[in-house]
């Protein structure tokens, strides 16, 4: 069924629908075993490898280049259908997406011919940025490149490497010689490199966010970019990788709870029918529910054309109607990541009311929904935004665009 027949709206732009048919099946089989993965921690290596023989990384990039030449908001879109599926894998590959968008926006040549052959041909990326300690806050990675024997070499250790796991490449943040921020590219498989799924966060469990080390490992100079250079929009389009997830959550929450009242024959003596899908007051509970769902959707897709429209003024060679365009796209994701959260947070509390006690019973998996939206809301804390939000629009003060998390040196 089409997105306009499943009532959660056209998808946009004219070509949506040919454009997520071929991956619906996929999403289809990785949605039927999410469950039993989330109550066994089975890792989703078939559920990428699936989606990488599909091209479904390679979304973004041109179709000369061997992707789908997908829009922002198309792209965006496909994730809250995969998110749908399986929560797990869209953040598992966020890194790789994020990776790839500063690829279709670096002005090296050189770069860009080299991903664009490997990201088309199959190759994903991913993220090993964040460190335990002072340095990331004080806008120095302890990781570093240094020189042994006549040859570039990385070493450091690094935390929440979400993706990595399932990776061929690791895009990592990391310090010169000269103190400059840098970002690295290396292979997942190459001597030195460690990964290891040590994440303990009680939601998104099979992301594989633990920990990265890396150990003497040998670094080409072509794959290293000076952190300045990357994309403007950076913060914005990752945040909304995670509203995106976030909305594909609201509509797992509602296939599920919507599915439950269906087949429920257990009621109570003073319900308002004899069965949970004829009580008006269990059918306002799923109502409100899919209504949250389809607006989570909705304001997530709104921000993507703001991040479309930072992405087509990149191009455009005017440097003000540019960052006029990344302020504004800014703070559209910090809009929606604002009420997108509250909405889809209290969708996974309600479904309760729309079931009974034997709802929270673990083989059920339902409490999956809320540890994944409140891990997931939890990043970037919403308090900031609001406060960046309100500054804008009283003393019109633009947003940070890059910012950093670690001990402060106090």
């Amino acid at each position: 069924m089409t997105q306009i027949e499943n009532a959660w709206g056209a998808g946009p732009g004219e070509g949506y629908e040919a454009l997520a048919a071929p991956f619906r099946p996929i999403f289809a089989e990785i949605a039927a075993s999410a469950t039993e993965r989330d109550l066994n921690r089975g890792l989703p290596h078939e559920a990428i490898r699936q989606l990488k023989q599909s091209g479904f990384g390679a979304l973004r990039l041109p179709v000369e280049a061997g992707g789908k030449g997908a829009s922002l908001p198309q792209f965006f879109n496909l994730l809250i259908e995969l998110s749908a599926a399986d929560s797990n894998v869209t953040q598992a590959l966020r890194g790789h997406f994020g990776f790839t968008e500063d690829i279709l926006n670096t002005r090296d040549s050189g770069r860009r011919s080299l991903w664009l052959g490997r990201i088309g041909g199959g190759e994903i990326t991913g993220n090993a940025w964040s460190e335990i300690g002072t340095g990331a806050a004080l806008d120095r990675f302890s990781t570093h490149i240094s020189e042994k024997d006549g040859r570039l070499v990385l070493n450091g250790a690094k935390y929440y490497t979400t993706g990595s796991l399932f990776a061929d490449w690791i895009d990592v943040g990391a310090s010169n010689a000269e103190g400059e921020g840098i970002s690295v590219a290396v292979r997942r498989n190459a001597e030195g490199v460690d990964v290891v799924d040590d994440w303990d966060g009680f939601g998104q469990t099979l992301t594989a966010s633990g920990t990265t080390t890396f150990r003497d490992v040998l670094v080409e100079p072509q794959d290293i970019v000076i952190d300045d250079e990357r994309f403007r929009y950076s913060s914005a389009f990752y945040q909304l990788v995670h509203l995106a997830t976030l909305a594909g959550i609201g509509r797992a929450i509602t296939a599920d709870v919507a599915t439950a009242v269906a087949e429920r024959r257990r009621t109570y003596t003073h319900a308002a029918a004899g069965r949970s899908s004829d009580d008006p007051q269990v059918l306002q509970v799923v109502g409100r529910i899919r209504a949250a769902a389809y607006a989570a959707g909705a304001i997530t897709l709104q921000a993507a054309a703001g991040l479309q429209r930072a992405f087509d003024a990149h191009f455009l060679d005017d440097a003000e109607a540019e960052e006029k365009a990344n302020a504004v796209a800014e703070l559209e994701a910090a809009q929606a990541q604002t009420v997108v959260s509250d909405l889809i947070l209290d969708a996974s509390t309600l479904l309760f009311d729309a079931l009974g006690a034997s709802a929270t019973k673990k083989p059920a998996g339902l409490d999956r929904h809320w540890r994944n939206a409140r891990t997931l809301a939890s990043h970037n804390p919403r308090i900031y935004k609001h406060r960046i939000i309100g500054d804008f629009a009283v003393n019109g003060t633009p947003p940070p665009y890059q910012w950093r998390i670690g001990a402060s040196a106090g």
